[in-house]
């Protein structure tokens, strides 16, 4: 069944990644409803490497802001709560539970770091493009952001953890100004074949 068209609005082509955010709070259960959504879409061997650490308490923003890049800064301090993605490295522990009949990649994974993570990173992006559109699919805005130190992430958020940050998404309803004029996209013979 297809979604009707304010449904495609609303995830895609409506959307827009926000850069201001109200005081309006985001709730418990709206952070429940985007990680509930975020667990059913496909990943490599069903791994679910995603990792989400919501960042809403004062001293929590306190400590993550500096880490961010200047122009992200003021992003951050605008939104009610902030999503740090990460993947988690040994990932492939979970494995014989989750992708049972391929219980053996466990011990591949185990044998070839280098390739758990880029198999945890590959699974770890599509989940994050996920999050993204159930935050949307919830009512909320999302800001996704790569400009931050996540060597110095990593170690203040997650220093005991085999954990890796790979985005920061601000969250919550759209402030003033939230957004630039919507930029052009390739059309569809430009990234498209038919073969």
């Amino acid at each position: 069944m297809r979604i009707d068209r304010q449904a495609e609005e609303q995830l895609f082509t409506a959307a827009r990644t926000a850069k201001s955010f109200s005081d309006e709070p985001v709730s418990d259960a709206q952070l429940r409803a985007i990680a509930e959504l975020v667990r059913w879409p496909p990943t490599m061997a069903n791994s679910q490497p995603l990792r989400v650490a919501f960042i809403r308490s004062p001293r929590a923003r306190e400590r993550l802001i500096p880490l961010l890049t200047a122009p992200n800064r003021p992003k951050t301090a605008s939104a009610p709560v902030a999503a740090i993605l990460a993947v988690d490295l040994e990932f492939h522990e979970h494995i014989p539970r989750l992708y049972p009949h391929g219980a053996h990649l466990r011990d591949r994974f185990c044998a070839d770091a280098a390739g758990g993570e880029r198999a945890a990173t590959f699974s770890g992006a599509m989940q994050a493009g996920y999050f993204i559109l159930a935050a949307r699919a919830v009512g909320l805005a999302a800001g996704p952001m790569l400009g931050f130190d996540q060597v110095a992430v990593d170690a203040e958020f997650f220093p005991d953890r085999p954990w890796k940050s790979i985005l920061v998404v601000n969250l919550g309803r759209p402030g003033e100004r939230p957004w630039r004029e919507r930029l052009p996209r390739l059309d569809h013979d430009e990234f498209v074949e038919h073969h």
